[in-house]
């Protein structure tokens, strides 16, 4: 009986697994933050995730007739990608700019590119920058959370990072308060505690490898206090932790190896701390993943094991 072999090109998932599978997962795992957001931030936190998730599913099958491709929306790819985009978006955004982001994260950076796997940029990060260039005012009009899955009632204040960035008078929150997500802020990032069960879920189904996470969010701790700045405060604050779990670990974006996971990890770190300390933007998480994302191919260069067998010839500096 012969031994039969399929070769391809990574990711590779294990028996039973597959990108349908795996992207369900990540919906599931995102759903703590989900309902956290709407207790949070009431029932316009819901609207915002219906209408980004809905307009990337029609974008999604749009794209594939107009490119002639397999529709594939039953992979939950353009539902993780709505998400996401919701989830870094304040929960007052107007419907139109999240139609406009959601469009673009599927056609301009995911569908022109080719489709799921080879995007070289994370479609809801990459959406969510040209929404900041563009809207700067609407993109960080943070209210404060109003505590009720009924609550409407918004409330303009400045986020944890404006606080520190502007070093504004006002009262810095409290750890608890920024665990539980009782702060302004993008809908999907404030509630550390949502954000941490899901990442517990991708770990124990093993759809992100923990490197990532944990080299990331400790490079964030670490350099915080060569800034002279609360490391505990810095990693609660922002985006920081659904970044590093949840977009800088997308298995198409992020390396292949475990070195190049941490080489990635610790570069979006770095990057992250630089321009809270020195950008004219308070947070840094969005921008210090898609420039790492540019240099993805170089760090899986350097990194991915020689073929076995290889020699490279010292006359010629050719391989033989």
């Amino acid at each position: 009986m012969d031994n039969k072999f399929t070769v391809s090109a990574s990711p590779h998932f294990r028996i039973g697994f597959d990108n349908s599978k795996v992207m369900w997962l990540v919906n599931i795992a995102l759903l703590p933050s989900a309902v956290a957001s709407v207790y949070l931030f009431g029932m316009k936190s819901l609207a915002v995730m219906l209408i980004s998730v809905i307009t990337a599913i029609v974008t999604e099958v749009l794209s594939q007739l107009i490119f002639k491709r397999e529709i594939t929306i039953k992979d939950g790819s353009a539902v993780v990608t709505g998400l996401l985009l919701a989830f870094n978006l304040p929960s007052g955004s107007p419907w139109w700019m999240v139609v406009l982001g959601s469009f673009l994260a599927i056609f301009l950076v995911k569908q022109l590119f080719g489709g799921l796997g080879y995007n070289i940029f994370n479609p809801a990060l990459a959406s969510r920058a040209l929404l900041l260039s563009s809207f700067p005012v609407l993109m960080t009009s943070w209210t404060k959370p109003v505590l009720s899955f009924l609550g409407n009632d918004a409330v303009s204040a400045a986020s944890p990072l404006n606080i520190v960035k502007m070093n504004l008078t006002v009262p810095k929150p409290s750890y608890m308060d920024l665990f539980l997500g009782n702060v302004p802020g993008s809908l999907g990032e404030t509630c550390k505690l949502a954000l941490i069960i899901g990442g517990i879920i991708l770990i124990i189904f093993k759809v992100v490898d923990i490197e990532i996470p944990v080299f990331f969010i400790g490079t964030v701790f670490a350099l915080s206090y060569i800034f002279k700045r609360d490391g505990i405060y810095e990693i609660l604050s922002g985006g920081l932790i659904l970044g590093a779990i949840f977009m800088a670990t997308d298995m198409v974006t992020a390396p292949l190896t475990r070195s190049g996971k941490i080489i990635f990890a610790v570069g979006c770190g770095s990057l992250t701390a630089l321009i809270r300390n020195y950008g004219g933007f308070p947070e840094g998480v969005c921008y210090s993943i898609l420039f790492m994302n540019c240099v993805v191919p170089i760090i899986d260069k350097i990194t991915i094991p020689k073929k076995y067998g290889f020699v490279k010839s010292k006359a010629t500096g050719g391989a033989k």
